[in-house]
């Protein structure tokens, strides 16, 4: 994995299992990515579906992002340093689309709602990006549910083990018209 920092760290090896899980990928899968951070996220999708189209509007995380893919030998992501609202007036459709972070929700989800065909899935630890994710995921009638991840990491401390708890994620799930 790439050394270069990042502001938000790279996702919680746990964190991104139950995100991955909850999208459901498979390997026939065009993918979306809005917030592509360090590419930690990035690569795992990619390695899952066929396709993984990557955003982020920051230009030291793409290109921290193509680096980390490029390290990791992955081929099948196209990076992208635009704003999502840009890259969303396309008449691109996805199977699926992963959210690690972004600004707009309000503006972004509605248009995931008609361009997305299966699973959107939010990351926030930000209770306030939790609150208007949700509403808005509800408005249009596509809210499934909300995982809070919570992961303790063991650490030896006076010969015996303690738990370090790590920042609890909200992974917020969207399916099309019902939840399964």
């Amino acid at each position: 994995m790439n050394s270069r920092k990042l502001a938000g760290g790279p996702t919680q090896d746990e964190i991104m299992a139950v995100s991955l899980l909850k999208l459901g990928l498979v390997s026939t899968d065009s993918v979306l990515e809005i917030g592509c951070g360090t590419g930690k996220v990035s690569v795992a999708m990619a390695k899952a579906a066929k396709k993984l189209y990557s955003l982020d509007k920051r230009p030291d995380a793409v290109s921290l992002a193509t680096e980390t893919a490029r390290q990791a030998g992955v081929r099948n992501i196209e990076f992208f340093c635009t704003d999502a609202r840009e890259f969303l007036r396309t008449d691109a459709t996805w199977d699926c689309a992963f959210l690690g972070g972004t600004s707009g929700l309000e503006e972004i989800l509605p248009i995931l709602a008609k361009k997305v065909k299966r699973t959107i899935v939010i990351n926030a630890v930000m209770l306030s990006t939790l609150d208007r994710a949700v509403t808005v995921l509800q408005d249009l009638g596509i809210f499934c549910e909300v995982v809070q991840v919570q992961v303790s990491r063991s650490h030896e401390i006076a010969g015996s083990i303690m738990f370090k708890p790590i920042d609890p994620v909200f992974v917020i799930v969207a399916r099309g018209a019902a939840c399964s």
